[in-house]
């Protein structure tokens, strides 16, 4: 985490190329402890006693595993302060309690007991989470689960799709309030069962009932006058709608987000119940939805990979770029497209890999990106990691920080601009220069004297 007040601190706690004596150093200083004890790879000894030394519980909840050597892990666990020696079995219980999802391997580190044993444990928290984190479990484990007296381990044990309900628990689990609703999420219903679900069930179970994969069409055709905007999203990408439905159903969505109903729009912006069935129907059925007006259909398409060329054309042109990117990411998209593509949009850099990484992508176009207007394209140059000085000093002197700190992690960045950038008024920007691997020891020595360590 950047440090406002000390972000040369908190870079170089993080720097690849930092020296041991840099981190031993280092390690006095709160600020910089974290960004310490994060570092990837094996810490050398010296660097985790005075991480012992200096730190608290926090500081010794990674120095753990792999990551510490035999020697440093004895010696965690025989030192003399319980929340030093305790932190990892502390920390792993107390997210028990507060039920948030941990590995399974994590529970049985902390409670050093196998997760055979666990289901079973007096603590039903402990047993919600086992539940929630073994997704191999044994069907005679799913069972005792189901049976479990505490209805969040039940809850727990239903969540999920897999491994799901049997079919002769599957009554009992509907009659159950802790089950209802992921049983009529997950589960195949006969009539009856969704008949009662829908009789008895309020808003929260018509969208369980929505998301669920195994309706007929039948039970489709029960949900789509359900005044809900996820229920509504849900039923108008389900296989059993035609065309004059859906586009009826979407039309509705989009009236209310005109009128500015949040729930419309975060439901035509995110929903888990896409048309992904579309993906597995023969090829000339899904050319129909190559014309959809709806952009769920047309970006299932985009990541087929056995469309026709003229698809593929279309798709490259498709008037939201949602699709347009999702098309580019197949194996053999043109060069010309995917350069195209990127100076019109720039990168979603949540999305990986991105697009400059594509091997068809023409990386010696990148140093011409630093002439374009838009800073978002400007900032791709960067990912030449030969990118010439001169463009780079360029971009250390724009207005944007992302642009400034983006130099300040390039591998070709002078010891110059490097000094420029230690001073940026943008905290991010002057943690990154001090990250960067390219600073040389001599600097790192001044910015610990600096800092009295």
């Amino acid at each position: 985490m950047v440090s406002s007040e000390h972000p040369q601190l908190t870079g170089l706690g993080r720097n690849p190329a930092a020296p041991q004596d840099v981190l031993v150093r280092l390690a006095a200083h709160r600020a910089a402890r974290p960004e310490i004890s994060r570092r990837p790879g094996r810490l050398e000894d010296a660097v985790v006693e005075a991480l012992l030394t200096f730190g608290d519980a926090r500081t010794a909840l990674v120095l753990r595993g792999e990551r510490v050597s035999p020697a440093m892990r004895r010696r965690v666990a025989e030192h003399p302060d319980p929340a030093i020696r305790d932190a990892y079995t502390d920390f792993v219980r107390e997210m028990v309690e507060q039920g948030t999802p941990l590995g399974i391997d994590d529970l049985e580190e902390a409670y050093g007991r196998p997760r055979t044993v666990l289901v079973g444990a007096p603590n039903a928290r402990l047993r919600a989470a086992v539940a929630r984190t073994w997704h191999d479990r044994p069907l005679s484990v799913q069972v005792e689960l189901l049976a479990d007296p505490d209805p969040q381990v039940r809850a727990a044990a239903t969540a999920a799709g897999r491994p799901g309900v049997p079919p002769d628990w599957r009554e009992r689990c509907l009659a159950d309030p802790a089950t209802r609703g992921h049983v009529a999420r997950h589960a195949p219903l006969t009539p009856d069962q969704f008949t009662q679900l829908m009789r008895s069930g309020g808003e929260e179970i018509h969208g369980a009932l929505a998301e669920n994969p195994h309706l007929s069409a039948k039970m489709v055709a029960r949900l789509r006058d359900v005044d809900d905007p996820f229920v509504r999203v849900a039923v108008a990408n389900s296989r059993h709608v035609d065309d004059a439905t859906r586009d009826r159903l979407y039309a509705l969505l989009e009236a209310e987000r005109a009128e500015g109903g949040l729930a419309a729009d975060f439901a035509l912006s995110w929903n888990p119940a896409g048309p992904d069935w579309v993906r597995d129907v023969p090829l000339d059925e899904r050319m129909r939805y190559l014309d959809s007006p709806h952009r769920a259909f047309r970006l299932v398409l985009a990541s087929c990979d056995d469309l026709p060329e003229e698809a593929w054309r279309r798709l490259d042109e498709d008037p939201d770029p949602v699709v347009r990117r999702a098309a580019a990411r197949r194996p053999d998209t043109p060069p010309d497209v995917l350069e195209r593509l990127v100076r019109a949009e720039g990168e979603v850099f949540s999305d990986r890999p991105v697009l400059v990484d594509h091997p068809n992508y023409p990386r010696h176009t990148l140093p011409a990106l630093v002439d374009e207007a838009d800073p978002r394209v400007r900032l791709l140059a960067l990912q030449d990691p030969d990118l010439p000085v001169t463009a780079l000093r360029r971009l250390a002197a724009a207005d944007e920080s992302f642009l400034r700190s983006g130099v300040a992690k390039h591998p070709n960045v002078t010891d110059a601009l490097l000094e420029q950038l230690l001073s940026d008024p943008d905290p991010h920007v002057a943690d990154n220069a001090a990250a960067n691997p390219a600073l040389r020891p001599t600097r790192m020595y001044r910015i610990l004297t600096d800092a009295g360590l």
